[in-house]
């Protein structure tokens, strides 16, 4: 790349420099040729190659250094004074087409290009690479920016890479101003890079994301990557070549919006669970069983009707376009008169879904439905971000936002990714199970959203832990997990939702069971509770404090801690204060494989 940006200099500054190289030239062989004078006036032989060049050096660069071998004849006074001139001619072209070079949008793009690959092979920490910084990709830039994990991003727009470098990160964001479809970009980015983690492929056009998602796959399978998608038989096509997740944004929300109609407690739980942690809890979505109005008919639309129908609720579609499936009932209109939302009977409906792909057509819909039915539960599609003022004024019951949706997926997906996994298993539970756990976090948490993480029992994530397993070949029950280590007798604020053994889901498990090896467990609680238990998962001491009562303590300790009762006291309360203040200042440990707490910004 340096190679390039000085032969492409070169390439761009070839006629000043010849011109420089014509006018030094001359101007060197005219002394050499033109007779000059002694100090008495007499006729003496030309100047020297040498003593010629030395002299048009200092004038034609403007220097005017002054040392003369002696006085000059007229001749050689006339022909200096054309050099003067011809060099200022050439010193002003050249500077001029050198200013012109650096301010050259191409030339500025290739010296932005070298730094960033520079910058991105020197990286030598986990990162994962964004294709597409648009709404959805800032929201996941700050979350995974506030864990602590590197983020290089590929954009097309040169103005969302100008919006980024605005941004307050920790960390710089390192961004090219590219076409993510392009393999070569994906190179530069670091997609064989050994510390690059994944790629997520979130771009606003299928087409780009699907590229990206095989290119990925090809060049670097190890790699897990995450595409967005809307159209169904893109998604079909990615998951053909084994893309690991594929988030459609219309289907997630209309499945959700289904199962909160059929399990409200159900989807309070997820909602908890992919909420922003320690933010107050969210607001209950319980959408009524009954008759809906769907207005619009696009990918949105079907997608809810789809996963309506399956729930068995009644449906009537509002959509101007008049050859509709005959499966549906169909009212055409757009919905933001009254005269079809009264043909599609609003006035008895239970519920209405504003999904058309313009803002002001759903919040114009929004407000006619509601006056022709006060009581009417309405779920409003928000395609813009920067519309959020406007419907937060609307305050609907249910809301629709494509990039928070599709963010709050992949950063799940990152940060926990047994979560997943978790919520497969969720849809089988009865809405009174879900409902019991969503109220112990919801009481354990203090009425704030809790936080979720995985904890894998190997020797990088949760050394002490597994040394203990591994060497001192004594059982440890799960419940050691959940203990304070300031206190053991008291519990942390945190409830285990699942353990994965040898391929084999354990829901709930609960206190008594004996831990192994490799195991994989996922826990929601609170942020200290997190930080509490990575002192237990890391420190001998702390999990020998945890199992046995005892601190393993050294020998000036113990020599201090012989002074009494009060002194050992003293001790204890200091321990106390050095574990709380340990796992106050102990950081996620999460290398980007999937230990870190997951958190969306907004």
């Amino acid at each position: 790349m340096n190679a390039s940006v000085f032969f492409l200099a070169l390439r761009r500054m070839r006629a000043p420099l010849i011109v420089l190289i014509v006018i030094y030239a001359l101007s060197t062989l005219g002394l050499t040729l033109i007779p000059g004078i002694d100090a008495e006036g007499r006729p003496a032989p030309p100047m020297s190659f040498f003593h010629a060049f030395y002299f048009v050096s200092y004038t034609a660069s403007t220097i005017g250094f002054g040392e003369l071998p002696g006085a000059f004849s007229e001749a050689q006074r006339m022909w200096v004074t054309v050099v003067i001139f011809l060099s200022v001619i050439g010193w002003s072209y050249s500077i001029i087409s050198l200013l012109a070079l650096i301010q050259d949008r191409g030339f500025q793009q290739v010296l932005l290009t070298g730094r960033f690959v520079r910058q991105v092979r020197q990286l030598g920490e986990p990162f994962y690479i964004l294709c597409g910084c648009g709404e959805t990709g800032l929201l996941i830039a700050r979350a995974l920016d506030r864990d602590g994990i590197r983020v290089v991003t590929i954009e097309r727009s040169e103005a969302r890479i100008q919006e980024l470098e605005l941004e307050d990160f920790s960390a710089d964001i390192l961004a090219l101003c590219a076409d993510a479809a392009q393999p070569q970009q994906l190179l530069m980015a670091g997609l064989k890079h050994r510390s690059c983690r994944g790629v997520l492929a979130i771009t606003d056009d299928d087409a780009a994301n699907l590229a990206v998602a095989i290119a990925s796959r090809l060049i670097n399978p190890r790699l897990m990557v995450v595409a967005r998608v809307a159209s169904p038989s893109i998604e079909a096509n990615m998951m053909s070549f084994g893309t690991h997740y594929v988030v459609n944004h219309f289907e997630k929300f209309a499945d959700y919006l289904a199962q909160a109609i059929h399990s409200p407690n159900w989807y309070r739980l997820v909602d908890l669970l992919t909420g922003l942690p320690g933010q107050e809890l969210p607001e209950r979505h319980d959408p009524p069983a009954g008759d809906w109005v769907i207005c619009g008919y696009g990918r949105f639309g079907q997608a809810v009707v789809r996963n309506l129908e399956r729930q068995g609720v009644s449906l009537t579609v509002i959509d101007p376009d008049p050859n509709l499936s005959s499966s549906v009932h169909h009212i055409v209109g757009q919905g933001t008169e009254a005269e079809p939302l009264r043909r599609a009977g609003i006035e008895t409906a239970v519920g209405i879904v504003a999904g058309s792909d313009q803002d002001t057509n759903n919040l114009s819909i929004a407000m006619t439905a509601k006056e022709l039915n006060p009581d009417l539960f309405v779920v409003l599609r928000q395609n813009r971000v920067a519309n959020q003022v406007l419907f937060d004024a609307y305050n609907a019951n249910f809301m629709m936002v494509p990039s928070k949706i599709v963010a709050r997926e992949c950063l799940a997906l990152i940060t926990s990714p047994l979560l997943s996994r978790f919520f497969g298993l969720l849809r089988c539970w009865p809405d009174e199970r879900a409902a019991a756990v969503a109220g112990q976090l919801e009481a354990l948490c203090g009425g704030r959203v809790p936080l979720v993480w995985g904890v894998r029992l190997n020797a990088a994530e949760a050394p002490a832990v597994h040394q203990w397993l591994m060497m001192e070949q004594k059982p440890m029950a799960l419940g050691r997990l959940r203990q304070d280590p300031a206190a053991r007798a008291e519990t942390l604020p945190l409830v285990p939702l699942l353990l994965l053994r040898d391929g084999r889901d354990h829901q709930q498990p609960a206190d008594e069971m004996l831990l192994q090896p490799g195991d994989h467990l996922l826990f929601a609680g609170t942020r200290a509770a997190k930080l509490a238990q990575n002192l237990i998962l890391d420190n001998r001491n702390v999990l020998g404090y945890v199992l046995t009562g005892q601190d393993a303590q050294g020998w000036l300790w113990r020599l201090l801690s012989r002074s009494g009762p009060a002194g050992e006291g003293g001790m204890q309360r200091c321990a106390s204060n050095c574990q709380r203040g340990a796992y106050q200042g102990n950081t996620n440990r999460n290398d980007g494989k999937g230990n870190d707490e997951r958190q969306l910004g907004t």
